[in-house]
């Protein structure tokens, strides 16, 4: 692969030094932009995020980039928050959000024995076929680090049980979004960052 198979849309607060690692141990180069010009033409892209919605989207806004991450047609795949920005809304910050998806990004209910955020790994329950997910299963860990969640509807290929069903991968045309860290999660985060890869 070349540099130019795989953009990271520098979004800001993203961690995006062990991102970078996990894809060179693929094989793939990356680099990190925030030109539309740039993002519109890659081939792959990236959209992670670590911090608040309204942040992200404040710097998605300035960037220019809305309006042409809506329009993108080649493979995008959304990480954490990027996934939570691929949705209409956030409860976090009372943020509009990309509209990719339809929902609202909720903040996680704490309970007994299930803090927030949630913090770890956790397996997630598959429900269909999904190109990203080939060869992983419900035997799988990730790791997660979110103190919002998506709903789980039907645009959710894959859930995660924290105290209720969670979207934990979503995909719609182009634009896929895992809510766990691939690029912490060993084996199986590789495997689907290989997916997306090839998709």
């Amino acid at each position: 692969m070349s540099a130019a198979d795989v953009l990271i849309i520098g979004s800001g607060g993203a961690n995006l030094a062990s991102l970078r690692y996990a894809l060179e141990r693929l094989g793939a180069r990356s680099e990190v932009s925030a030109d539309p010009a740039r993002v519109a033409s890659a081939r792959r892209l990236l959209l992670p995020g670590v911090g608040a919605a309204a942040d992200a989207m404040a710097r998605l806004r300035a960037a220019g980039l809305v309006e042409t991450i809506r329009a993108l047609r080649q493979p995008l795949l959304g990480i954490c928050l990027g996934m939570q920005l691929l949705f209409e809304h956030s409860e976090e910050g009372d943020t509009p959000c990309l509209g990719v998806h339809s929902g609202t990004v909720r903040r996680l209910a704490a309970a007994p024995g299930r803090p927030v955020p949630h913090m770890g790994w956790n397996t997630c329950r598959l429900r269909g076929a999904d190109a990203l997910l080939a060869g992983l299963g419900s035997n799988d860990h990730f790791y997660f680090l979110h103190g919002y969640a998506a709903p789980a509807t039907d645009r959710c290929s894959a859930t995660v049980d924290y105290g209720e069903a969670l979207c934990a991968v979503t995909a719609r045309g182009n634009f896929h979004g895992v809510q766990f860290h691939p690029e912490r999660s060993g084996a199986a985060g590789a495997r689907l960052l290989r997916n997306f890869l090839e998709l």
